[in-house]
């Protein structure tokens, strides 16, 4: 796409909702890991979500690109099916087993930092200013400040430099996925989304199977999690993601990471009785002036004020 990125308060309610609907992902996955191992729960959500969203899709006629594609658009499709869940959930699930969860958390806000200078390069409109750059760093800080000193605390682990690569390399995956996604060709949203998650899953199931042999067999709790693993925070919020990239760009896309920390904590509090960190007040005006201050110029477009 070349037109520079749209946001509009609908941009903002699908970037709120997918910071909540991710940041309470964490606790429905550990529920989940009880009864499943960690990546044929990965393939498991990536298969439900597929399977859900091609009988829509179906329904829809099966539209993907509005002009016919050429080679490199396919190539790019490929590449971010792989890039968007497949490679950085199994990265993911692999790096923990040796990285604090802190570390996993930071590691996952830096995903906003590292699109910035893709997308000052690779999308027209999305150019950095010292107060966007400015803004992200606030906001990172933020997110440091609330996971605290465990994100940098070493595991012992042997692979802990391995697992802390992987984790870099899944926001990587992330980030790069979202440029790619911005400059695909007109595109059907629903069949993008479809599209992605049939890539995501072709990926994983091979790879599970190579790692973990078959599926254990999930008990009725198990597979309920799953399937609402698979249906709300991979479906859905796939299909969130591609509208907010397409039209909002993905480095505003990439301000759902600094909510993601956040939720978890307040919802881990809610939900688990975990307690509150001391910073967490501290950490929420740090986030929230470092969005404010690196989306200035949408707010302000927002409010009808030039």
């Amino acid at each position: 796409m070349t037109s520079a990125p749209q946001i509009t308060a609908r941009s903002w309610m699908m970037v709120a909702i997918l910071g909540f609907t991710w940041g309470g992902t964490f606790l429905v996955t550990e529920i989940a890991l009880q009864g499943m191992t960690p990546f044929w729960l990965a393939a498991g959500r990536i298969v439900f979500a597929a399977s859900l969203m091609t009988a829509i899709w179906g329904s829809l006629g099966f539209r993907l690109f509005s002009e016919a594609p050429d080679r490199s658009a396919w190539s790019a499709t490929l590449a971010i099916g792989a890039l968007s869940s497949a490679i950085p959930f199994m990265l993911l699930a692999w790096g923990q087993q040796y990285v604090t969860s802190g570390f996993a958390g930071v590691s996952m806000a830096s995903v906003a930092l590292i699109i910035l200078p893709l997308a000052h390069y690779l999308v027209p409109g999305e150019k950095i200013t010292p107060r966007k750059a400015g803004g992200f760093v606030i906001g990172f800080v933020g997110v440091c400040i609330l996971i605290g000193g465990q994100a940098f605390e070493t595991t012992g682990a042997a692979l802990e430099p391995y697992g802390r690569a992987a984790c870099i390399g899944a926001a990587s995956c992330y980030a790069t996925s979202s440029i790619l996604m911005r400059r695909l060709p007109p595109v059907d949203t629903i069949g993008l989304s479809t599209v992605l998650l049939i890539i995501g899953a072709a990926i994983t199931v091979p790879i599970a199977l190579m790692n973990e042999g078959l599926p254990p067999v999930p008990d009725q709790k198990t597979l309920f999690v799953i399937a609402m693993l698979g249906l709300i925070p991979t479906a859905a919020a796939n299909l969130l993601r591609v509208l907010v990239v397409r039209t909002a760009g993905p480095v505003f896309m990439s301000l759902t990471n600094y909510q993601v920390p956040v939720w978890s904590v307040v919802l881990g509090a809610f939900f688990l009785s975990e307690p509150l960190p001391p910073s967490l007040l501290l950490a929420m005006v740090l986030i929230l002036s470092g969005v404010g201050l690196s989306q200035y110029g949408a707010f302000r477009r927002l409010f009808g004020k030039s």
